[in-house]
C-alpha cells in the first residue's frame, strides 16, 4: 500500500498508549532504513538510512553479578524518508526506546537487529536523537564482546563485532563517530575505555568514570574494561598523555608499555602525526588469544611481546584513523601492521638484514601450494584474517623494493594521512600506488593481490631480493 504520511502519524498517536510492535518493515519499503550495509563479508552489519554522528553511552556494571543497565544516546542524520530503521546490537533486555523524546515503538530480529518504528517519521537531511534503555546480565564470549578476568573483571573486546553487546550502534566501518562513556562501578573498582579520561569521582559506595573520543571511531574499535588496574601515566615530548592500565596479572607488560613513546615516535616517521589526542596501552590477564587495536588504547593478551605492541600502535594509522570500506579490504590494516612490526621496526631499530628474512620465508614457502592460496585483496569471508598476517608483510617489502625506498615510503604516508578519519579501499590504493610508482606495478599487484598461486619470479624478486 502506499503510504500516507498524515495516516501514520495518527495512527501513532492512537496506538501510543498500546503495547502493539508492528512486524519488521519490508525491506523494499522505501521508508524503511535497510537492515544492514552491504559488506560482502557480513551484509547484516550496519543499517541504512541515516548517519550516526556520536554516542553517548552511560552504565552501571556490578562484576560480581554481571549486571548491567545502560542508556545510550545517538546522535543522527536521516539520509532518506524514515518510517522505521535498525540499530545493531546483541546485548541486555531493552526496557524504552525513544526518537527525538517521543516514545518509539521496538522490535528485536535476527542475531543483533533492534527495530525502531519512530512515532512521527524522520524526514531526510534534518537531525534526529535515539534513546535506548536496556539492562540485564551478560555472557562472556571472548571474540564477540564480553570477556570476563580471572579477579572479576571484565572487558569488552572483538573484531569485527564487539560493540553490539554493550550499546546499540550502527556497527559499519562506514559509519564512523565520536564516542563518549559514563560508567559506574562499585568505587573499589576501576574503568578504562578509549579516548581522554574527563573525569573520575567516587561517591559513596560508587565510581563513576567518564571518557571521551573526539575522533571518529569504529564500533569494534570501542572498549569497556572495568578491573582493579594500576596504571602508567607517562607523556611524550609533544605532550601527548599516555595512560596504560594492567589488571592484577598483567604487571609484566609495564617495561613493553614504558617504550610507548619511543614507538610513537618511530611510526610518526613512517605515516604521519599520531592522530589523536592520547594514547596507552590495556594489559589484560585472561587467556585471550588474540591483542586488539581498540583505538588509541590497545587491548594486549598476556603473551603481548614488543612486536605485538608495535603492531596494534601501527594500526591506529592503519585501521583505526584511516578505516576500511569493507572487511574485503583488511590487508590495508594487516598487512602494515604486520610489515611495520616484522620488517620495518626490526630493521631500523636492530639493523636486520630484512632482505636476507624475506628470501629465507619464501623459500621456505615457495612450493607449499597452500601459503598462497587466499588472495590478499579479496580473502573470502572467515579467511580474512588469515594470510593478510603471513604473506602480506612479503607483499609490502616485494612492492617496496620494486618502487625503491624514495617513492615507497611518501607514498604509503601520503596515502593514510589523505584518509584520516575516514575510509579507503584496497582499489583506492592500488590506483594510488600506479600514481606514484617510477615503474609499472599493473602486473606486479595483479600477481600479488589478485592470485591465488605464487608470483612470477619477476614478481618475487624484484631489485635487490634477486641476490
Amino acid at each position: 500500500m502506499a503510504w500516507n504520511w498524515r495516516y501514520a502519524v495518527a495512527g501513532a498517536v492512537l496506538l501510543a498508549g498500546s503495547n502493539a510492535i508492528p512486524a519488521q518493515a519490508d525491506s523494499s519499503d522505501p521508508l524503511a532504513g535497510a537492515p544492514g550495509a552491504g559488506d560482502p563479508y557480513y551484509p547484516m552489519d550496519g543499517n541504512g538510512g541515516y548517519d550516526v554522528g556520536h554516542y553517548d553511552v552511560t552504565l552501571s556494571y556490578d562484576p560480581p553479578s554481571h549486571q548491567l543497565a545502560g542508556s545510550t544516546r545517538i546522535d543522527a542524520i536521516a539520509t532518506q524518508a524514515l518510517r522505521v530503521f535498525d540499530l545493531d546490537y546483541s546485548g541486555p533486555a531493552v526496557s524504552k526506546v525513544t526518537v527525538n523524546n517521543l516514545p518509539a515503538w521496538f522490535d528485536r530480529s535476527g542475531e543483533h537487529e533492534l527495530v525502531v518504528t519512530p512515532l512521527i517519521p524522520l524526514l531526510p537531511g534534518l537531525p534526529f536523537t535515539v534513546q535506548v534503555e536496556y539492562a540485564g546480565e551478560v555472557t562472556g564470549t571472548e571474540g564477540e564482546g564480553w570477556v570476563f578476568s580471572p579477579s572479576g573483571g571484565a572487558f569488552v573486546a572483538g573484531e569485527p563485532h564487539s560493540a553490539s553487546s554493550w550499546y546499540p550502534l550502527n556497527d559499519t566501518p562506514l559509519d564512523k563517530a565520536t564516542f563518549t562513556l559514563h560508567a559506574t562501578v562499585p568505587q573499589e573498582w576501576e574503568v578504562m575505555s578509549i579516548g581522554d579520561k574527563v573525569s573520575d569521582t567516587v561517591q559513596g559506595a560508587n565510581r563513576t568514570v567518564s571518557w571521551e573520543m573526539r575522533q571518529p571511531v569504529v564500533g569494534y574499535l570501542t572498549t569497556i574494561a572495568v578491573d582493579r588496574f594500576e596504571f602508567l601515566e607517562q607523556r611524550r615530548a609533544n605532550g601527548t598523555p599516555l595512560l596504560s592500565a594492567f589488571a592484577p596479572n598483567a604487571a609484566k607488560g609495564r617495561d613493553l608499555e614504558a617504550r610507548l613513546p619511543e614507538i610513537l615516535d618511530f611510526q610518526e616517521q613512517l605515516y604521519g602525526p599520531y592522530p589523536f589526542d592520547t594514547a596507552g596501552g590495556l594489559y589484560v590477564d585472561t587467556g585471550l588469544q588474540f591483542s586488539l587495536e581498540t583505538q588509541s588504547r590497545p587491548i594486549y593478551a598476556p603473551w603481548t611481546d614488543l612486536g605485538t605492541v608495535v603492531h596494534e600502535i601501527t594500526h591506529q594509522w592503519w585501521g583505526d584513523s584511516m578505516s576500511v570500506k569493507q572487511w574485503s579490504d583488511v590487508c590495508l590494516n594487516e598487512c602494515f601492521a604486520s610489515y611495520t612490526a616484522d620488517y620495518l621496526w626490526p630493521e631500523r631499530k636492530d639493523g636486520k638484514d630484512v632482505d636476507a628474512d624475506y628470501r629465507d620465508t619464501v623459500a621456505k614457502y615457495r612450493d607449499n601450494p597452500k601459503f598462497w592460496e587466499i588472495a590478499l585483496q579479496n580473502p573470502g569471508e572467515g579467511s580474512e584474517f588469515t594470510a593478510v598476517y603471513y604473506r602480506g608483510p612479503l607483499f609490502l617489502h616485494a612492492l617496496r623494493r620494486t618502487m625503491g625506498d624514495a617513492a615507497f615510503f611518501p607514498a604509503v604516508r601520503d596515502f593514510v594521512m589523505a584518509h584520516q578519519y575516514g575510509n579507503a579501499s584496497m582499489p583506492e590504493f592500488r590506483t594510488f600506488l600506479r600514481s606514484r610508482s617510477p615503474v609499472d606495478l599493473t602486473g606486479f599487484l595483479a600477481a600479488w593481490l589478485e592470485r591465488t598461486d605464487r608470483p612470477a619470479d619477476e614478481f618475487l624478486y624484484p631489485g635487490p631480493l634477486r641476490a
